[in-house]
């Protein structure tokens, strides 16, 4: 490249890395970045809220492996977008967000929607700065993937100002490919030979790993180390932690365990803090884990239980695993057998359930035909979001594919989800299970739904409710102290329908399957509108 703008050079690193889609809404700062992009080979999906970009730019990566880029503009652009970072930093989800910025020259002069971006974006990424230079700016953004994508995964920030972007160069050389690669911190084999020491040496042991493992290769890569080990391992990536639907009586598993080992997992309050009663307080740990702020602390909360703690990256230390273990008979047969049937139960009176309402489903009776689709289509991706809702969805849905709101614990992300899921798999279905609340957050994403051709089909469980919130004051304070949460049964179908997707409203239980059958075969991005009970959250027990 000669005489070229930093635009053209930002744009040729993002090619260089791969990067095919960019999740945007348009703003001043960023045209010379919307004109280096024509021709380039990415395509913008155009969004209707910075947040939304942000959201679909983390679920994509969740769902390849690779970075999803956002991009906004400067200042307001800016802090809508940074609000939905939090949610990808809890998730390990390696994000891009490129923001438009006031030109350096007018720095402190009043500068048109100046702000202190990369201080705000800060305590929600990696890593957050404002590029000051246009000949490295293709160096800065491989820097920021290569950071992105090192140790635990998350989000990186970088700021555009548009004289460093409008500014002409000579000879403005992409970065080699080397320069977007992550950083690694393999496990040695003598570390992998004392871990399986440990192991051996326990009765329950029990692997435990975050949500960097919670994409579909990994997954599979420690569903045959569980095989060959013959030691449970689960991915915990739910703000409900041991209590997570999705795996089932998994906390009467955990209460029993005598050995822990986290991959990759903090050591935080989805764990409860390994207190008693939750583990046995005789319960000892192994911890691996790419940060040393997080060994840090698992030193300071186990003590004399901690066993073992050494970096590493998680995806290291399974692969020193199974290497270690090539030959060797699984020696806890039965503890894995009784783990797995404890994930796999739920109450078998959800496999019948009706509402008690007139003209209301049972969460369960929406879910079971999802559920059906989802076992016909093991291609297929699956979304779940909101509060009660978000949880009867995890634990009655089994997918291979998934995207949930994830450690956060924050709604509204579902629309947006759902859509890049489709921009990542373009022909099985995509599913997005969200509450009535969630949807109102992002539901002008069907609009760029249509624009862009991306079907999907978003159930809505409306229980004119925010009902995550109403259960802690029906608990808590009681049922003549709850106020303050109720919302109207709106027609959610009929929003879908008048940004020109399909609608559909669902009173009964025979009417779910066959609706959910049309909005599948709608063509376009879909509604149904599921009139449910509002019931607390399932916390699944095994006698």
């Amino acid at each position: 490249m000669s005489n070229s703008r930093g635009a053209d050079s930002l744009v040729q690193a993002l090619a260089a890395a791969g990067v095919r889609h960019v999740f945007s809404l348009s703003g001043n700062h960023i045209m010379p970045v919307y004109d280096a992009l024509l021709g380039s080979g990415i395509e913008i999906i155009h969004v209707r809220h910075e947040a939304a970009a942000v959201h679909m730019a983390d679920a994509y990566a969740r769902l390849t492996g690779e970075v999803g880029v956002a991009l906004v503009t400067g200042g307001q652009g800016h802090t809508n977008a940074v609000a939905a970072l939090t949610t990808a930093q809890c998730a390990d989800s390696p994000v891009l967000l490129l923001s438009g910025h006031a030109p350096l020259g007018e720095i402190g002069l009043g500068a048109f929607q100046e702000l202190r971006q990369a201080d705000l974006a800060e305590p929600v990424t990696k890593a957050s700065w404002t590029a000051t230079s246009t000949a490295g700016l293709g160096a800065e953004v491989a820097r920021a993937i290569s950071l992105a994508r090192s140790g635990r995964p998350g989000p990186v920030h970088l700021s555009l100002p548009t004289d460093v972007v409008e500014a002409v160069h000579a000879d403005l050389t992409p970065p080699p490919a080397s320069a977007f690669a992550p950083l690694t911190q393999p496990v040695a084999a003598a570390t992998a030979i004392a871990l399986l020491g440990l192991i051996d040496g326990a009765s329950r042991p029990l692997i435990v790993a975050g949500p960097m493992l919670a994409a579909r290769a990994p997954r599979a890569t420690l569903a045959t180390l569980e095989a060959a080990l013959g030691v449970p391992t689960v991915v915990m990536e739910s703000p409900r932690g041991l209590n997570d639907p999705a795996l089932g009586a998994f906390a009467g598993i955990a209460a029993r365990a005598d050995l822990v080992v986290l991959v990759g997992k903090p050591l935080d309050f989805t764990l409860r803090f390994a207190r008693s009663p939750h583990f046995a307080a005789d319960c000892r740990f192994a911890v691996i884990d790419p940060e040393p702020a997080m060994l840090a602390r698992a030193g300071r909360v186990l003590g004399a239980r901690l066993d073992l703690a050494t970096l590493g990256d998680a995806a290291a230390a399974v692969s020193a695993l199974a290497a270690a273990i090539v030959g060797r008979t699984p020696r806890h047969a039965g503890w894995l057998d009784e783990a797995r049937t404890h994930i796999a139960h739920r109450p078998a009176e959800w496999a019948t359930a009706r509402a008690l309402q007139a003209d209301r489903l049972h969460p369960a009776a929406m879910l079971r035909p999802i559920a059906d689709v989802m076992a016909r289509h093991p291609e297929a991706v699956f979304v779940a979001d909101g509060g009660e809702i978000g949880q009867w969805a995890q634990a009655i849905v089994p997918a291979r594919r998934r995207v949930i709101n994830g450690v956060a614990g924050s709604i509204g992300a579902g629309l947006p989800f759902a859509l890049a899921a489709r921009v990542v798999e373009p022909h099985a279905p995509v599913i997005a299970v969200m509450g009535d609340g969630t949807f109102g957050f992002h539901m002008a994403e069907f609009d760029t739904a249509v624009r862009h051709r991306l079907p999907f089909v978003a159930v809505v469980g409306n229980d004119a409710c925010w009902n995550a919130e109403h259960q802690i004051q029906l608990r808590e304070y009681g049922p003549e102290r709850a106020h303050a949460c109720t919302l109207l049964p709106t027609r959610y179908d009929r929003v879908a329908e008048a940004l020109g997707g399909y609608g559909e409203l669902v009173t009964t239980t025979e009417e779910m399957a066959p609706a959910l059958e049309r909005a599948l075969a709608a063509g376009g991005p879909a509604c149904l509108n599921v009139m449910i009970e509002g019931l607390a959250a399932p916390v699944v027990r095994r006698a």
